[in-house]
């Protein structure tokens, strides 16, 4: 399991173009890690199938699967609240953007191609929620 956020550099901040290199070189990492027999799952917040169906080293994986945690808004804009300061999340803009984002998802997410899965977080604890990712993991690998 790799988090995407250990490569980010300021020069991967291209929305311009959905964040292209940002994406390829998560997708070369993680063929290479690939091609010695381990499964990868690459945790990469905001991932959608129109950041990553289109790059070159996409070609290299049979299947990509993808899902989301989603919650209520009012769940949302607490959860970001509560972050610790230096994370710079409690900023009304920023939580008027993730509320968007996580309504696009809730919306039309199952609708993109490949589809985004939605797991709903608004009532669960952290644990439950990772229990139920883990699940889900096990089910896609198998």
């Amino acid at each position: 399991m790799l988090d995407g956020d250990v490569l980010w550099r300021p020069e991967f901040a291209r929305p311009e173009d959905n964040f292209r290199n940002f994406f390829e070189t998560w997708l070369r990492l993680s063929k290479n890690i690939s091609q010695s027999g381990r499964p990868v799952v690459l945790f990469i917040a905001g991932a959608i199938p129109e950041n990553v169906e289109p790059c070159v080293e996409r070609r290299y994986f049979s299947q990509v699967h993808y899902l989301a945690l989603a919650c209520d808004d009012e769940v949302l804009a607490e959860r970001l609240r509560r972050r610790p300061p230096w994370r710079e999340s409690s900023d009304e803009r920023y939580i008027a953007e993730q509320l968007r984002f996580n309504r696009w998802l809730t919306e039309r997410g199952s609708r993109a191609s490949p589809p985004i899965e939605l797991l709903e977080t608004s009532g669960e604890s952290v644990a439950k929620s990772v229990e139920k990712v883990a699940g889900w993991i096990r089910e896609k690998i198998l």
